[in-house]
């Protein structure tokens, strides 16, 4: 397999994306995927427990490529981008890859990620010790300012000097394991077992077999919901992006500041730009990805990290402390999970920011609520605000009685945190300029 053709299959194949073959399905084109890949012989396919023999033997580090089956909604990576990174193969080589295309019986002790991305990739010891991890995503469609492939190459060199170090380096490794899981694998959850067994289905449909990375995250947060309780902003803010406190990661690095945005936590914990982040509270980083997870184990009331920083060759150690409320500063709206959320508490609404001449109109001062419905949902649980008389096009001012709900995720975090399934809220919307009250159902 030449050099181009595997950078394609990790980086095409990880984000969920098989070329088109014109004329095939995609139950054909899942087929298609295992029969290549099987037969080039260069990654296990779907096969963990062969992975973690073959690096015991070997004494390799394992490199675990997580993606579902091809999704036809994902976005691949520019070729451009793709050819201008020939130290990959080599790399490569040095691991035992593994190629995972779906969740059903995932150790999730082990495989803890942020399930909205695409794709997700972990450096592990064959004694499971994971080294880091790699792939971030801060946009639905957008990738080129989270990951590249020299950021990949940079991050496979970095879990190959850990591995060379291990087990010397064992005690900083500990934190890259997190608690232990409500359940032991994804089919386990109350949502998903009645429809998902703990392995494909390539006797049947496999397509309809597979349990795929957003549907872990959906069905955590429906245990929460059909049991009543408030959603942890821990699930609510999963895996914050490093952006939200002003700090600006070059994705070509592992972790090394490019820009800190003025007036933020992380301008005032003091980050430079040029400051190449070595470790956080202790963690050794790999990636953007490795920020993430430290920030996603921090407590959402607010907290102090320790950042080991490089800064003109000079050791230098920097205190980020987080404020009451600090996930919320992160931006959601992009994550395949604001559907599931936009069903229990807007009725399907998909809201944005109102324009200036949107908030003038329906006569709202600046600094309170202007939500424009960019589109209502027609269908099922999803066309609950549609049935309740919201239409494409209003703007909603108020929100249970409260007009300091300025963003999408603020009625999020209220509807999942302070309201309850079965409950009626009411709302106000501006239409032509004029004000009408609505009842919104809260839902499951």
């Amino acid at each position: 397999m030449s050099a181009r053709m595997i950078v394609l299959s990790l980086m095409l194949g990880s984000i969920g994306v098989v070329p088109d073959v014109s004329g095939q399905t995609r139950e054909e084109k899942v087929r298609e995927d295992r029969r290549k890949v099987e037969a080039e012989g260069f990654w296990i396919y779907n096969n963990l427990p062969l992975a973690f023999d073959t690096a015991k033997k070997n004494g390799k580090p394992i490199l675990v490529v997580l993606r579902c089956i091809p999704c036809e909604e994902c976005v691949k990576l520019d070729d451009e981008l793709v050819e201008q990174d020939p130290v990959i193969r080599p790399l490569l080589d040095k691991f035992v890859c593994a190629r995972v295309v779906s969740t059903n019986g995932l150790d999730l002790s082990l495989f803890q990620f942020d399930t909205d991305q695409s794709f997700a990739v972990f450096f592990l010891n064959a004694d499971k010790t994971i080294y880091g991890r790699f792939g971030t995503r801060s946009h639905r469609t957008e990738w080129f300012g989270d990951v590249s492939l020299k950021g990949l190459a940079s991050s496979m060199q970095g879990a190959l000097q850990l591995h060379a170090g291990y087990p010397d380096n064992a005690s900083s490794l500990s934190a890259k394991r997190g608690p232990k899981p409500d359940v032991a694998s994804p089919e386990l959850y109350p949502s998903l077992k009645d429809k998902f067994t703990d392995s494909l289905n390539y006797q049947g449909n496999v397509v309809k077999s597979c349990i795929h990375c957003h549907q872990i995250g959906d069905a955590q947060r429906d245990a929460y919901r059909v049991a009543g309780k408030p959603l942890p902003e821990s699930l609510l803010f999963p895996y914050p992006h490093p952006k939200a406190l002003g700090l600006i990661l070059d994705p070509d690095q592992r972790a090394t500041v490019k820009d800190v945005e003025s007036g933020t936590p992380a301008a005032q914990a003091g980050f430079k730009a040029g400051d190449t982040i070595e470790s956080i509270n202790r963690q050794p980083l790999l990636s953007i990805a490795d920020v993430q997870w430290a920030l996603h184990q921090t407590p959402a009331s607010g907290a102090q990290l320790i950042a080991s920083v490089s800064r003109d060759g000079q050791a230098k150690e920097i205190k980020l402390s987080l404020g009451e409320g600090w996930r919320q500063a992160d931006d959601i709206s992009w994550r395949v999970s604001s559907w599931g959320l936009r069903r229990m508490t807007t009725g399907g609404i998909l809201l944005e920011p109102a324009t200036p001449e949107q908030r003038q109109a329906a006569g709202v001062a600046e600094g309170e609520m202007a939500l424009h419905a960019k589109h209502v949902g027609q269908y099922g649980a999803h066309a609950a605000a549609k049935r309740a008389g919201v239409k494409n096009g209003d703007i909603l001012i108020a929100f249970d009685g409260r007009n300091d709900l300025i963003r999408e995720a603020d009625i999020f975090r209220h509807g999942m945190q302070d309201l309850k399934p079965g409950q009626r809220v009411p709302i106000t919307i501006s239409r032509a300029g004029k004000r009408i009250q609505l009842q919104l159902p809260m839902q499951k």
